[in-house]
């Protein structure tokens, strides 16, 4: 049986896994997307994901409200369930979700810390080391800089790469999965890079999709509780009242 009808509030680095995934899933009350770029301001973040809380969660045709969304720099940290549950992963950012399962994604990390991971989400939005990220960054600041402060915070982010050594592209069978890994790809050869492409595990974000939240995979927070961030393996925990 399908779960009561619920609401996904979704980052749109997902789009095209939910669109695979949550195929023929009618308990999908609604599904709103929200920009990439929204996690360099969790304030932000925070503030239009409450606002979308609270709006679904006064509607008599949404059972749950539910976060496609990981801790994410404490940028779902504060956030209020209204009426209804409000659902997220135990994850801090959205490769748990591409992987399947954090304790995977910690031990990819630990054996490559120099690693950074691409995504057909993060490729597409150009947030991905590569030159064009660097283009899409020049062009985003030459309204708000002069040219030479600009091309300063350009460098400063192409300096921040050298941290970096291999590119990890996460696949999860989604249509564009051959050509986002060429992209990736090519990303890491022009940076001199070594790159490797690994299965992804669609089972955590299927599961959150189908409404199946156990308490081990997912925090739920019930109405009035706040989500709080928890400094241990379950990364996120409810915390009753207003913070």
């Amino acid at each position: 049986m399908d779960p009561q009808p619920f609401a996904l509030l979704a980052c749109s680095v997902f789009e095209r896994e939910v669109e695979l995934y949550a195929a023929g899933m009618t308990h999908l009350a609604e599904i709103r997307w929200y920009e990439i770029a929204l996690h360099d301001r969790p304030d932000r973040l925070r503030a239009e994901l409450q606002g979308a809380v609270d709006e679904l969660s006064a509607r008599s045709d949404v059972g749950a409200v539910a976060l496609l969304y990981g801790l994410c720099g404490l940028g779902t940290a504060g956030l209020r369930a209204g009426r209804v549950p409000l659902v997220l992963p135990r994850a801090h950012d959205c490769m748990t979700l591409f992987l399947g399962d954090r304790e995977r994604y910690a031990q990819l990390q630990r054996a490559c810390p120099s690693c950074f991971w691409f995504s057909p989400g993060w490729n597409r939005a150009r947030r991905v080391p590569g030159p064009d990220r660097l283009e899409t960054l020049r062009a985003e600041l030459a309204d708000r800089f002069d040219p030479e402060d600009a091309e300063y915070l350009v460098e400063m982010e192409r300096s921040a790469w050298a941290q970096h050594d291999t590119a990890h592209f996460v696949d999860l069978g989604t249509a564009d999965a051959e050509a986002e890994a060429a992209y990736a790809e090519g990303c890491a050869r022009w940076l001199g890079w070594r790159f490797r492409r690994l299965p992804g595990d669609p089972g955590l974000l299927r599961d959150l999709l189908a409404g199946k939240w156990d308490a081990e995979r997912f925090l739920v927070v019930h109405p009035g509780e706040t989500i709080a961030h928890s400094p241990d393996d379950r990364i996120v925990r409810a915390e009753a009242g207003d913070r």
